[in-house]
């Protein structure tokens, strides 16, 4: 069996330089990396590219990168509850791409498969689909979209094992499995670690050969973006 355990998070982030192409899982701010995406604030990196669902919030998630003025270009599908992220946007200090979401997803999901590119019919017709090809199959237009090409994927599990093997829980499996193995190293941060031959073959998500390197996270807040509850009568 080869380990694909780390120490400590410094170790399973080691390697990512400025200017680089991150791919971080999560689903607002459900199932983010909150152990790497601290660790790269700290880092002071920056001029990186981030693709992400969305931005977190102002105060947490990538929106701590947003206030270091540490990430140079954003590829999402929405800018979600995070004002900053709308300021740098509208301003012009942030470089935005903005595509579906479904078409996010299947980009990730692409580069995982090894598939240059596809074609979709989410966006022909507008601006999403300017200086791409597009093409048409059984009488409906179709969009060309590339995979992604990122230099590292960071995502967080619920479990995972000492060869890499991940379960996710709930709506972190949102754009979590899908940047697992989408690009060169793909880094795994776990809430329990377990040791190999622990996890049921059968509940997991992604195998260990999609992972390069894993370790046990902690202190996780799993802040809830918009708290609704019942009135009270």
């Amino acid at each position: 069996m080869i380990s694909k355990k780390v120490n400590s998070v410094d170790e399973a982030m080691a390697g990512i330089s400025n200017g680089m192409t991150l791919m971080l899982g999560g689903f607002g701010l459900c199932g983010i990396p909150e152990n790497c995406i601290n660790a790269l604030v700290h880092s002071g990196v920056k001029d990186l590219t981030c693709i992400s669902n969305n931005a977190g919030v102002d105060d947490f998630g990538l929106g701590l990168l947003l206030q270091g003025k540490q990430i140079k270009k954003m590829i999402s599908s929405y800018v979600g509850e995070n004002d900053e992220f709308e300021r740098q946007m509208l301003s012009g200090e942030l470089e935005v791409e903005l595509i579906p979401q479904g078409t996010l997803a299947e980009r990730c999901r692409a580069a995982q498969s090894g598939f240059p590119a596809f074609f979709t019919p989410a966006g022909y017709g507008t601006e999403v689909a300017e200086g791409k090809e597009t093409r048409e199959f059984n009488g409906k237009m179709y969009v060309m979209e590339k995979a992604f090409e990122a230099d590292y994927a960071i995502v967080k599990a619920w479990k995972g094992d000492e060869a890499g093997n991940l379960i996710f829980k709930g709506t972190a499996r949102n754009f979590n499995p899908c940047m697992c193995g989408a690009a060169r190293i793909t880094v795994a941060e776990v809430e329990e670690l377990v040791p190999l031959g622990t996890l049921d073959p059968n509940f997991i998500h992604i195998p260990g050969i999609f992972v390069q390197r894993i370790f046990q996270g902690e202190k996780y807040e799993k802040r809830i973006e918009q708290r609704t509850v019942r009135q009270r009568s």
